[in-house]
C-alpha cells in the first residue's frame, strides 16, 4: 500500500513529491527538538490548491494520514510526520493574493512568512498585528494552526482577532470556503474560529483574509526595568495591568533565561537573581503611557529606564527576541507553555520556583506578562534518556512538567496559550476539558475527517 499511494501521488504531482532522506528527516522534527520515531512516505511540497486536494483525495480513498507543515517551527511536536504519513508541505504557497487598503484586508496563501508579509504590507502603509517571537521564521499557516500569539498581543490580540476568513481543504478534498471579508458576520457557526487553532486536524489552511491595521505615524517609547528577584518583577507587571495603562508589548525574563540571554550575546553578566521586564508603548501617548508605566515600576521597587528612541527600544527587545537560541545552548530543552491569569503571574512563578527546589532542576522562565502567558524551559543533557523523539525526554522532566502543568490549572490557567497541543501536551488535555468536552471536541474533528487521517495522534489521541 505505501509504494501504492507513493506512486499515485508522483502520477499526479510529479516531482513534487519528494522521498529524499534529507526531507524525511526534516518532515519527522520541529523547532520543539523532538522527531517522530521514524520518516514518512513522502513529502509533498505542494505549490496551489490543487496539490493540496489531489494529496487529500489520494489520501481519503487509501486510509494514509497527512501532516500539514509550513516552516516545521512548531514547538508541540504538532507538525511532525512519521511512518506510514505523508508529509504535505504548503512552504511554497507563499504568496499574497490581494491587498485591499480601502478595507484593510489582505488575502495571503499559509506558507508566507510573517515578517515578508509584513515587509510588503508596510509598501501599503499597513500591518498585521500578531508577532509571535519567531516572526522571521513562521508562517501565516502555522500561525492559524496553532493559534499563535506574540509579543503585541497584549494590545492587538491574537491571530484569532486578526484572521475574517480561512479557505479549508477537508480530508476528501473539498474546499470550503469559511469566514467572511465584512468586519461584522455572525451568518451561521463561526467555522473560521473553529479552525484556528486546530493543528491541521479539521483540514488544511490553504488561504487567509487577514484583518489588517494602519501604519500610524508615533513615537515609540521603551522601559526597561530590573527588580531583584522574578516574583517582584511579576507583581509589578500585573500593577501595571492593573493601573489601567496598555503597553503594546510587556515582556517578563527570569534570572536563569536573562544569564543564558547575556552569555549568547556577549553582554556582562546580569546581578544574581535579577529579573527584568522590558515594556514597550506606542501610538501618540506612548511617551505618557511610558512615563505613567515607569511610575508605577519605581513604586514596585524597579531600577528604571525609559528610552525614547525606536531603534534603541528594538535593542532592547532583542535580548527578549534572543531567548529560544540562547537555551538552546544548555541543552536539550522542552519548551513549554501555560497561561495564567494575569493577576496570578507572581504565583505562578513561586510553583515554578517550588517545581525547581522539588524536582532538582532549573527552569529558565520568559513571560508575555501583558497576557500572562509564560514559556517555562525544561533543560535537560540527552544523554540522560535513551530513544528518539518524544521518548527521548527524561521520566523526571516529564514528572516536573506534570507539576507545574497542575499548578497552573489549580490558578485558574491553561496547559496553553499559543503553542498549542500537538503531542507534548496530549495527556493533559482532558485535565483541562474535562471528560464531555473532551470527548465533544473529538466528535467534531470525525465531522471534518471520519476516517481520522489528518494530523494523527496530535491533540485528543490518548
Amino acid at each position: 500500500m505505501p509504494v501504492d499511494v507513493v506512486a499515485r501521488l508522483r502520477s499526479l504531482l510529479g516531482d513534487r513529491v519528494d522521498t529524499s532522506p534529507a526531507a524525511l528527516d526534516a518532515a519527522r522534527a520541529d523547532k520543539s527538538g523532538h522527531a517522530a520515531a521514524g520518516r514518512p512516505l513522502a513529502v509533498v511540497h505542494a505549490s496551489g490548491v490543487d496539490d493540496v486536494q489531489a494529496t487529500l483525495k489520494i489520501a481519503t480513498e487509501t486510509g494514509t494520514p497527512v501532516v500539514t507543515r509550513g516552516a516545521g517551527t512548531g514547538l508541540a511536536g504538532g507538525s511532525i510526520a512519521g511512518p506510514g504519513e505523508i508529509a504535505l508541505s504548503v512552504r511554497r504557497m507563499d504568496r499574497i493574493l490581494e491587498v485591499r487598503p480601502d478595507d484593510l484586508i489582505a488575502v495571503v496563501e499559509p506558507g508566507i512568512i510573517n515578517a515578508d508579509l509584513n515587509a510588503a504590507l508596510a509598501e501599503h502603509g499597513l500591518w498585521w498585528a500578531p508577532d509571535p517571537a519567531s516572526r522571521d521564521i513562521a508562517t501565516v499557516g502555522g500561525n492559524i494552526a496553532t493559534g499563535a500569539g506574540g509579543l503585541l498581543c497584549a494590545k492587538y490580540g491574537v491571530v484569532r482577532d486578526a484572521v475574517l476568513g480561512v479557505d479549508l481543504v477537508l480530508a476528501d478534498g473539498r474546499l470550503m470556503r469559511l469566514g467572511h471579508r465584512t468586519v461584522k458576520g455572525v451568518t451561521g457557526l463561526d467555522l473560521t474560529s473553529l479552525v484556528i487553532g486546530s493543528e491541521g486536524t479539521l483540514g488544511v489552511v490553504v488561504g487567509a483574509t487577514l484583518k489588517l491595521r494602519r501604519l500610524v505615524p508615533g513615537a515609540v517609547c521603551t522601559v526597561a526595568v530590573t527588580f531583584p528577584d522574578v516574583r517582584s518583577a511579576a507583581a509589578a507587571s500585573a500593577a501595571v495591568t492593573a493601573s489601567g495603562v496598555q503597553p503594546s508589548i510587556m515582556e517578563l525574563v527570569d534570572a536563569a533565561a536573562l544569564a543564558a540571554i547575556h552569555d549568547l550575546l556577549g553582554l556582562d553578566a546580569p546581578t544574581p537573581g535579577a529579573a527584568q521586564l522590558t515594556i514597550q508603548t506606542d501610538g501618540p501617548a506612548a511617551a505618557g503611557d511610558a512615563d505613567a508605566i515607569a511610575e508605577v515600576l519605581r513604586g514596585a521597587g524597579g531600577t528604571v529606564a525609559v528610552s525614547h528612541d525606536r531603534e534603541e527600544g528594538e535593542r532592547l527587545l532583542a535580548i527578549r527576541r534572543s531567548m529560544h537560541p540562547a537555551i538552546e545552548r544548555l541543552g536539550t530543552t522542552l519548551i513549554e507553555d501555560v497561561s495564567v491569569p494575569r493577576s496570578a503571574l507572581p504565583d505562578m512563578f513561586d510553583e515554578i520556583a517550588r517545581v525547581e527546589r522539588e524536582h532538582g532542576i532549573v527552569i529558565p522562565t520568559v513571560a508575555h506578562a501583558g497576557d500572562g502567558n509564560l514559556h517555562p524551559n525544561f533543560v535537560f543533557d540527552a544523554s540522560e534518556s535513551e530513544g528518539d523523539g518524544i521518548a527521548a525526554v527524561p521520566p523526571h522532566i516529564w514528572d516536573a512538567a506534570d507539576d507545574l502543568f497542575r499548578a497552573a490549572l489549580r490558578l485558574g490557567g491553561t496547559l496553553t496559550g499559543e503553542h498549542g497541543i500537538g503531542v507534548l501536551k496530549r495527556r493533559w488535555l482532558v485535565d483541562e476539558l474535562g471528560e464531555d468536552q473532551w470527548e465533544l471536541q473529538r466528535r467534531i474533528t470525525r465531522v471534518f475527517d471520519p476516517q481520522g487521517i489528518l494530523n494523527p495522534g496530535k491533540v485528543f489521541t490518548p
